[in-house]
């Protein structure tokens, strides 16, 4: 015997319905996260990269940024990066690194023209060599 499309429906409905009373019924509904708040975002345009930024938002990472750019942020956090370092050798390592990346980069045609000078390592060690005497922490070489 063959069962309409609408029996089918019907049948599958009622299946589903029964599984949403026992849920309920069983508790599994009660105390969720967000009971009773509006739902964030609803009657607002959706962005179509909702789901990145959330899951960016979430994980607690910063967003991607074009090359010329992160090269300037790194460039204005050097100092506190530095900070946590304990060797001097390790730092001039680290300078040297963004030193030839930011030269790397101003040689590529390719994109946006990055005109961010190189750091003077000599400068970046005696800062740090500053503050880390500035806050008694040791120097190794």
């Amino acid at each position: 015997m063959s069962r309409s499309l609408a029996e089918v429906i019907m049948m599958n409905d009622s299946w589903i319905d029964a599984q949403i009373r026992e849920a309920q019924e069983r508790g599994d509904f009660d105390n969720l996260p967000g009971a009773g708040k509006p739902i964030q975002g609803l009657g607002r345009r959706q962005d179509p990269n909702w789901w990145l930024k959330g899951y960016l938002k979430r994980e607690k990472l910063d967003l991607p940024l074009p090359e010329s750019l992160a090269l300037r942020k790194e460039l204005e956090q050097l100092a506190d990066t530095v900070a946590t370092e304990r060797s001097e050798k390790v730092v001039r390592e680290l300078v040297t690194e963004l030193n030839r990346r930011l030269v790397d980069a101003r040689r590529r045609t390719d994109g946006l023209k990055i005109t961010i000078k190189t750091v003077d390592v000599d400068q970046v060690v005696d800062a740090w060599r500053s503050r880390r005497e500035a806050e008694g922490r040791p120097i190794r070489p």
